[in-house]
């Protein structure tokens, strides 16, 4: 069954069959139980009546005995003798009847009268409360039949106990459930095939949307025209919410092959500039050793080499590169990368320097720490401030300068790739745009954060290690 609609109507089918079937069958079980309980409930009422003739005193060759093709009764003394039976009862569970001829009385017994003292039973004159029942067979005028037989105790005013026992037939009763059944076993398979049907057909209407969905997505994938959506269905169901969550998904792909497509195309661009410079010097040291510019030379090459090396990190960092799960201290970090910035132009000045730690790795916090000094002492006038500083569960590193500051508006936009604002290209050259992106992805990557609150104030904000 590889349809979604064919296992789901199979599946609904035997669901529904397995439930009709113990329904029916209980229901079954309790029809038969009650229409048994209404043929004890007649046999009973039935051996009363004929009881309650005997307690009186009525002889026992004069009972009024109903028709035994209704209800077949026999009276028995304490020894199973026959006592009297019905007209056209011929045998009670295969053993003859053969009651005295109307009219005779059966003497009781010489001691019938000392049983005024029996504990068990109906006292003279008397009726017991409790029947007793069991199924049995009887030959009424030469038909031999199921009934539901009820024995009742009774005593003459004389203290003679006979025991009456009456049947109900269990023929209508057995015809009952069987015409229940062959009801059931008619109406089964149809209902089934109602449910198979019915349940296919609202299967298929409600995965419809899902085939349109589906459908598009082969076509996107056919045509890689990742501006394509796929058709949300009205209906705010858990299908409407699939197409929406589709469509979200397409939207970032789109924008991630987007960024791809920039990021290619500016490294290209970036790389284009040093490379044809550094070429251009290399052939006319060719042709003209003296006219060689190796410090240029030099400066190409480290341009080219910081370049490769940032487009090797963002490529790490965009493939889910996880950090190393070390601890490293930022306030450590601050003053090592400070010391090495001692004769630099403009001056880095240490703050308040929390010793506090940081889980991830030291070589990336390192590089953030770099890329922001680098951008601070870039715009700065005279001094570049930092300092480490810890607020609750939260590190924050915090660089700044007394520089211009960032426009409000360009706050967002200078942590995209190969985003360099005119300031920036105007007092430096070598810069790629990529120095604040890789800070902010590697920030995000160690769960954290990189903005700027104020000014040219940039906050880094990463978690304390636990």
């Amino acid at each position: 069954m590889g349809s979604v609609r064919a296992r789901a109507a199979a599946g609904a089918t035997v669901v529904v069959a397995v439930a009709l079937v113990a329904a029916g069958t209980a229901v079954l079980l309790v029809l038969r139980s009650n229409l048994q309980g209404q043929a004890g409930l007649q046999a009973e009422v039935a051996a009363r009546e004929v009881a309650a003739q005997i307690a009186t005193g009525t002889a026992y060759g004069k009972l009024d005995l109903p028709d035994g093709d209704d209800h077949p009764v026999v009276v028995l003394d304490d020894d199973g003798r026959v006592l009297a039976a019905g007209d056209e009862v011929r045998a009670v569970d295969g053993r003859a009847v053969a009651p005295p001829p109307r009219g005779t009385v059966t003497p009781p017994d010489d001691d019938g009268g000392d049983d005024d003292d029996d504990a068990s039973g109906p006292r003279p004159g008397e009726v017991d409360d409790d029947a007793h029942y069991r199924d049995g067979t009887a030959n009424v005028d030469g038909k031999v039949a199921d009934y539901r037989f009820a024995s009742l105790e009774a005593k003459d005013t004389n203290g003679a106990k006979a025991t009456v026992r009456a049947g109900s037939a269990l023929a209508p009763e057995r015809s009952t459930v069987g015409t229940v059944r062959t009801a059931m076993l008619i109406g089964l398979p149809l209902l089934l095939l109602v449910v198979a049907g019915v349940t296919w057909l609202v299967t298929r209407r409600a995965l419809r949307p899902v085939e349109g969905i589906r459908g598009e997505m082969a076509a996107i994938t056919a045509s890689t025209d990742l501006s394509r959506r796929v058709p949300v269905p009205a209906a705010q169901d858990e299908i409407g919410r699939l197409a929406r969550t589709t469509n979200e998904t397409l939207a970032a792909l789109e924008s991630s092959v987007e960024r791809q497509r920039r990021f290619v195309a500016d490294a290209s661009h970036e790389l284009r500039s040093p490379i044809a410079s550094l070429r251009t010097q290399l052939e006319v040291g060719v042709a003209h050793p003296e006219l060689l510019d190796v410090p240029g030379a030099v400066e190409d090459t480290v341009r080219l080499q910081r370049l490769a090396a940032d487009l090797l990190l963002l490529a790490r960092l965009d493939a889910g590169e996880r950090p190393a799960p070390a601890r490293v201290d930022l306030a450590a970090l601050v003053r090592e990368e400070s010391s090495q910035r001692a004769g630099d132009r403009v001056a880095v000045r240490a703050g308040e320097l929390a010793g506090v730690e940081v889980a991830g790795s030291r070589g990336q916090l390192g590089r953030v720490l770099g890329n922001l000094l680098d951008n601070a002492q870039r715009h700065a006038a005279s001094v570049v401030r930092v300092a480490v500083v810890r607020e609750g569960e939260w590190v924050v590193l915090r660089v700044d300068d007394d520089g211009p500051g960032v426009p409000e508006e360009e706050r967002e936009r200078i942590f995209e790739r190969f985003v360099r604002l005119d300031d920036a290209r105007a007092r430096d050259d070598g810069g790629a745009g990529l120095g604040l992106a890789i800070a902010r992805d590697v920030a995000v990557r160690h769960g954290g954060s990189l903005a700027v609150r104020e000014g040219s104030a940039f906050e880094l904000r990463l978690p304390v290690a636990t």
